[in-house]
């Protein structure tokens, strides 16, 4: 049984923390520059370029890509064979963020209760989602996520006679409702199947994977392709001001699910679709 000191498990989750709110991924950059090459509007062309000159002025200040540092994320891969040692798992990881969040000057936006709403002052607790995995090793990723739109996501529980037409219908209302209010572009994570909960996270867990990855399976892979054509049709545009370029990616993840259901849901993101890993 290997071990894996607690210690560790914080401060990695607090260099996490700050890294993935300074820095914006290679994927995204590259996105950005695609889109700027195929957007039209002069607006959504000046609009593209000052997210890429937002991103680069960040990287090297070292400060919050966006003022939205989010509320963090974890998804934490436990090999079976490792074992935690010196304090309890959770708090190991609610200390990583209170830290990070402290050091790296991020703003603090957890209230204690939904209806109470008193500032933490931490930016804790964050939400975790623990798999257990074969092996002996731990994988952590920290995703702060932004609630600007964190709040324009949705879930719906579908009938299987709705199918495919009623599952694509969905995820395209819930974007073009959404307009301008998350930021676009928007990267657009995806899940469906399983339970209602499980649809959820599968959605959330879509936004980890690059922008300009594709499904394995290659029926998936052409409704992504499909709803991403059908997005940058809507000419919202960077920003909501208009043009070609109202989405980065759509990134769908699926699980097997009941006879009588057809879970689907919608975790938009901005393109500030921020996460970083670190195996222990």
């Amino acid at each position: 049984m290997r071990e894996i000191a607690a210690e560790e498990i914080t401060r990695v989750v607090a260099e996490l923390c700050q890294e993935a709110n300074f820095y914006l991924g290679e994927d995204l950059i590259a996105a950005l520059k695609d889109g700027l090459a195929q957007e039209l509007s002069p607006v959504g062309q000046e609009c593209l370029r000052c997210l890429l000159d937002n991103a680069e002025l960040a990287r090297e200040e070292r400060m919050p890509v966006c003022q939205d540092t989010g509320m963090a994320v974890v998804f934490a891969d436990l090999g079976q064979e490792a074992m935690v040692v010196g304090a309890d798992f959770n708090q190991a990881i609610e200390e990583g963020v209170r830290r990070g969040y402290r050091e790296g000057y991020l703003r603090k936006s957890v209230v204690n209760d939904p209806l109470d709403r008193v500032n933490t002052g931490d930016n804790t607790p964050p939400v975790v989602h623990l798999r257990i995995v074969p092996g002996d090793r731990l994988t952590l990723t920290v995703a702060p996520k932004g609630f600007g739109s964190e709040n324009m996501s949705a879930l719906k529980m579908l009938t299987p006679a709705q199918g495919v037409e009623g599952v694509k219908r969905f995820i395209l209302d819930t974007v073009l409702q959404a307009g301008g209010n998350p930021c676009p572009p928007v990267v657009v994570g995806v899940g469906i199947g399983g339970t209602m909960e499980m649809a959820a996270i599968l959605a959330k867990r879509a936004l980890l994977r690059p922008v300009g990855s594709s499904h394995a399976n290659p029926f998936y892979a052409g409704m992504e392709r499909e709803l991403l054509a059908a997005i940058n049709q809507s000419g919202i545009g960077p920003q909501g001001l208009g043009g070609r370029i109202t989405a980065l990616g759509v990134n769908i993840e699926t699980y097997p699910t009941h006879i009588a259901g057809l879970p689907v849901a919608v975790n938009i993101s901005c393109h500030v679709t921020r996460h970083r890993s670190r195996t222990l």
